[in-house]
């Protein structure tokens, strides 16, 4: 790899603990990639998908921007309530509007961020894009999930609703969100293509562009990840 890497650790004081970011490449527009369920910071280039972006990183078109996730102390931890749960992913998504994504910007010189990420990371990119849309210029969700209340074990509250794409779209009217690139990459036997093939029907009824990318002859892995990735990439202007 000829990419440039750095690693990042700084006390967040939403989460008011430590955290940990891994950062590759030297210019062009931010993306924040995130990783899968329970995920670390370094998970997206263990796998190889930083790798897959090579060319975008080593020309300056990218700067990645890969942070750890908490969804062990969140929508996995089961050993507290529900609205606990969903709290935590509250100081998350604090985290990443008032942490992450002005050292993004700044780092950048740009005025909008992407958010891509795989599975589980697919419901970060796609939770966090369509709260925040007037920082998100586009958003590439992988097998992505969309409905959360699987985790929260019936309960139910307005952080949950704020934090449930299938919920509150149907309300939004922010209009950036109507300018936003936006893509749901899913697989012919994903297991989560029926959540995509869900929220392409949402979007679709408030006439919200986007691209529902369903991949023939592939599974929720990391191969069709590793496609799709750098195929969104070159969609960036």
């Amino acid at each position: 790899m000829s990419f440039h890497e750095e690693y990042h650790k700084w006390h967040s004081p939403a989460l008011r603990r430590d955290f940990e970011m891994l950062t590759f490449g030297h210019s062009g527009h931010p993306v924040v990639l995130f990783p899968t369920s329970r995920g670390s910071y370094y998970q997206n280039k263990d796998q190889g998908l930083i790798e897959t972006a090579a060319w975008f990183l080593d020309n300056g078109k990218v700067k990645i921007y890969c942070p750890d996730s908490i969804d062990a102390s969140s929508w996995y931890n089961k050993s507290v309530p529900p609205g606990e749960r969903v709290w935590m992913h509250t100081l998350y998504d604090r985290l990443l509007l008032e942490e992450i994504v002005p050292r993004a910007l700044q780092d950048t010189g740009r005025q909008q961020i992407t958010v891509a990420g795989c599975s589980f990371g697919g419901y970060h990119a796609a939770n966090f894009a369509f709260r925040h849309p007037s920082v998100t210029r586009n958003c590439f969700s992988m097998s992505g999930v969309f409905d959360i209340r699987s985790f929260t074990d019936g309960y139910y509250d307005d952080n949950i609703y704020f934090n449930n794409p299938v919920d509150f779209i149907p309300d939004a009217t922010d209009p950036a969100l109507w300018k936003m690139g936006i893509v749901l990459g899913t697989a012919e036997r994903d297991i989560c293509r029926g959540q995509n093939e869900w929220m392409s029907r949402l979007l679709n009824a408030k006439n919200i562009q986007h691209w529902l990318d369903i991949r023939p002859n592939r599974d929720h892995d990391w191969p069709v990840w590793k496609e799709m990735f750098p195929h969104y990439l070159s969609l960036l202007p």
